[in-house]
């Protein structure tokens, strides 16, 4: 898929024409791997010959794909029934499955990992070999986690309700993989949570695409040249994606006036409230508080909890910080980390690059790592 525009629009048709294979009768399995072989053919194909109807095209190759697979495999010929009469082509049924099948690569049987991956694949029209590099993982390895997942929801019924929590936590599990290789999996999480808030009216679905667009609109502002991370704080605003924000904001107040708080709503709320801060110091701190308050009551999440007090020590002072923080597991991902900016903020010095310095010992990725050393060694040589 060299030309993007031709990869976004054929990624955006996978989920509805595997949808159309599937109620057709196509196991999930065989039809997600011949929307695959349909999506390889167009990009052959298309350049040349575009089609009037790009939809009904792949549904009639994808199940022309699926109809040559089933009569080579010589277990498959129960199915005999359903090949002896090839749907005529024509446009594509307006049935729409696409959520059906994001409630499917959701499934709760799978684990978060294999979630991922068959969303990336079934739902976002990703290729094995794509999604391996975006995991840095082999191409082997990849194909047989999708392969194992597409195993797993094999006898899950295509009609049977599922669970829109689950397919955001899925989503934002995309989105917080950031970028790597050479996928963007925070613009791909969007994309595809963009494709679910088309299907679904779900104040929670708004919230999550809201909360997504306002963080990725910082993320040119995230790291310095050298790759170093640049916090918050101390981030260059002017180079935050001003119509992202916008438009996050407004998808974020349209949900919130439907008075349906959830949990990404209440995390949209607060990124919004630093978005719409000139300069860091001009920050509502309180409001930011009270957020966290409602998204604390909403998950009872010690990581919620420990955001609240960095949040505490900003609106109330470090030593308010401070003692929201002893109320929480020091065992906590970045509980160093918190505590050691809330000792500097309170002028505590050398206490603060002591606990800088084990906070880089735990961190669990390089950048962060590297960050922290960094916090460390000058506050080291201010005490010097």
């Amino acid at each position: 898929m060299n030309d993007p525009v031709n990869e976004v629009m054929l990624r955006s048709l996978t989920p509805g024409v595997l949808g159309i294979l599937v109620r057709r009768g196509a196991d999930f399995a065989a039809a997600e791997d011949a929307v695959q072989d349909a999506l390889v053919e167009a990009v052959r194909v298309w350049p040349a010959d575009p089609p009037r109807d790009p939809k009904g095209w792949l549904v009639t190759v994808a199940w022309r794909k699926f109809l040559d697979a089933t009569r080579a495999d010589a277990a498959r010929r129960r199915r005999e029934d359903l090949l002896d009469e090839e749907p005529v082509p024509g446009p594509a049924p307006a049935v729409d499955d696409t959520l059906q099948l994001y409630f499917l690569c959701a499934h709760p049987s799978l684990t978060p990992s294999s979630a991922v991956a068959l969303t990336l694949r079934a739902v976002g029209g990703l290729t094995t070999r794509q999604i391996a590099s975006a995991y840095l993982v082999p191409e082997a390895t990849m194909a047989q986690r999708i392969s194992r997942a597409k195993r797993t929801v094999a006898g899950v019924r295509f009609d049977q309700p599922g669970d829109v929590a689950t397919v955001l936590r899925v989503c934002y599990l995309i989105f917080n993989e950031g970028y790597s290789g050479d996928v963007d999996l925070a613009a791909e999480a969007i994309r595809i949570t963009r494709q679910l808030s088309a299907t679904i009216d779900h104040p929670e679905v708004a919230g999550l695409l809201a909360l997504m667009l306002l963080h990725h609109a910082r993320r040119a502002a995230r790291t310095a040249p050298d790759g170093s991370l640049v916090p918050l704080a101390e981030q260059d605003r002017a180079r935050w994606d001003t119509r992202s924000i916008a438009e996050g904001v407004e998808i974020l107040q349209a949900a919130l006036a439907r008075d349906r708080l959830g949990e990404y709503q209440a995390q949209a709320a607060i990124a919004a409230l630093h978005a719409d801060a000139p300069a860091a110091a001009e920050t509502d701190w309180v409001q930011i508080v009270e957020w966290y308050d409602e998204l604390a009551r909403l998950t009872d999440s010690p990581v919620v909890r420990l955001n609240r007090a960095v949040a505490v020590g900003e609106a109330d002072g470090p030593r308010a910080g401070l003692a929201a923080l002893a109320a929480l597991d020091d065992a906590l991902p970045r509980h160093t980390a918190v505590a050691a900016y809330l000792h500097e903020r309170d002028g505590d010095l050398a206490m603060a690059a002591r606990l800088y310095a084990e906070a880089a010992h735990r961190a669990s990725n390089l950048a962060e790592r590297d960050h922290l050393t960094r916090q460390a060694a000058r506050l080291n040589a201010l005490l010097r």
